[in-house]
C-alpha cells in the first residue's frame, strides 16, 4: 500500500474528513455507529482505487475525493448488513457494531449511509457515475442473496463460487476503478480495462480472505477465524478440498458445516483435512491469477507512477495477512 499511499496519501485524508461531513444527520445514532466503523480501521482500498484510477487517467478537477468518500459509503453500509446476516462479532478486531447497538440500528443505519450515497452521487453530476454504482449496489444486493442461497451448499462448483464474489465482493472495486475513469473521460477501452482491473482485483482480494479464515490468527485478520465455516460458507479452499477428499472426509466436513455451533476441535479437524488437500495452495495461486490479469488490464495505459502504484497494490492483495 506505501506506494499508493506516497500519492494519494493527502487525498485519502480528505476523503476520512468528507466522510464525517457527509454523516451529518439530527439523529446522533445515525453518526456515533457511522464514525464507530469509520474509526476502527480498514485498508481504505476501495477509495484509493478511485483515485488512483482518476490520477491515472489525468483527472484534476475537484470530484474524485468526494466521490471515494461515496465509495467507503457503499463499503460501509455493506459491512453493516454483512455482519447483521453473519450474526457476526467482531469487525477488524473490535466489537460488530451490531454487537454494540443491536442488529436493529446496524440494518437502520446501514439502509441511511445507501441512502446519502445516492443523493452525493447526484451532486458529484455525472450520469455514468451514478448508473454504474447504482448497478454495482444491485448486484452487491444480489450476491449477498446468491451467497444466502449456496450457504450449506457442499457440491458448490468453483464457478459458481466465483460469480458470488464477483457479485458481492468485487464489483465495488471495479465500479470504484470504473468511476475514476469516467472522471478522467478516458476512451471506452481504458475505462473498461481499468473496471476490469477492480474486478480481478476484488475476486483476488476476496479469494485472500477466505484462506486468512484458516490460517491468520483472530488479531491478525480483526474477525472470528473459522466464522465462515461455522457460517456454512462453502469458500474456495473447501471447494477444492471436497474436489478432491474422500467420502469418509466429505461426510466428516459435511457434518461440521451443517452444525448450528462449531466447536475449536471441528475446525481443526476441517482445516487440517483442507491444507491436507492443498485447499489453501489452490485459492493462493488462483488469487495470484487475477492479480496477474490485473496488471495485463493495465498494458494499455502508459508507464508512470500511478500505474506502478496500482501494479503494486495488486501485488499487496496476495501478500497481506488481515
Amino acid at each position: 500500500m506505501q506506494a499508493a499511499l506516497n500519492i494519494i496519501g493527502e487525498d485519502l485524508t480528505l476523503v476520512e474528513q468528507q466522510f464525517r461531513t457527509d454523516l451529518q444527520s439530527d439523529v446522533p445514532l445515525i453518526r456515533k455507529v457511522g464514525e464507530y466503523v469509520l474509526s476502527s480501521g480498514g485498508k481504505r482500498i476501495r477509495p484509493a482505487l478511485l483515485l488512483l484510477s482518476a490520477r491515472l487517467c489525468d483527472y484534476a478537477g475537484t470530484q474524485a475525493v468526494p466521490l471515494a468518500s461515496v465509495i467507503e459509503f457503499i463499503h460501509t453500509a455493506t459491512l453493516l448488513h454483512d455482519d447483521v446476516v453473519d450474526s457476526a462479532t467482531l469487525r477488524r478486531g473490535l466489537a460488530s457494531a451490531n454487537t454494540l447497538w443491536g442488529n436493529e440500528a446496524s440494518v437502520l443505519v446501514g439502509d441511511f449511509l445507501f441512502s446519502k450515497s445516492f443523493s452525493l452521487m447526484v451532486n458529484v453530476g455525472s450520469m455514468d457515475i451514478l448508473r454504474i454504482l447504482s448497478d454495482a449496489t444491485t448486484v452487491i444486493a444480489e450476491g449477498e442473496v446468491m451467497q444466502l442461497l449456496c450457504t450449506g451448499e457442499i457440491d458448490l462448483t468453483e464457478q459458481q463460487y466465483i460469480d458470488v464474489i464477483r457479485s458481492k465482493t468485487a464489483i465495488l472495486m471495479s465500479a470504484a476503478c470504473e468511476s475514476g475513469a469516467v472522471l478522467g473521460a478516458v476512451v471506452a477501452e481504458q475505462q473498461r480495462a481499468l473496471a476490469e482491473y477492480g474486478m480481478d482485483l476484488g475476486i483476488a482480494f476476496q479469494l485472500m480472505d477466505d484462506i486468512l479464515d484458516y490460517t491468520a490468527t483472530e488479531e491478525e485478520f480483526g474477525k472470528s477465524i473459522g466464522h465462515d465455516l461455522e457460517e456454512g460458507k462453502i469458500t474456495l479452499p473447501l471447494i477444492e478440498t471436497l474436489r478432491q477428499c474422500n467420502d469418509e472426509e466429505k461426510s466428516i466436513i459435511a457434518t461440521v458445516v451443517e452444525q448450528d455451533e462449531m466447536s475449536l476441535d471441528d475446525f481443526r479437524t476441517v482445516s487440517g483435512i483442507v491444507k491436507q488437500y492443498g485447499g489453501i495452495t489452490y485459492t493462493i495461486e488462483a488469487a495470484r491469477r487475477h492479480i496477474e490479469r490485473c496488471k495485463v488490464h493495465l498494458g494499455l495505459f502508459p508507464v508512470s507512477p500511478v500505474k506502478d502504484a496500482l501494479c503494486s497494490l495488486a501485488d499487496y492483495v496476495v501478500t497481506r495477512s488481515k
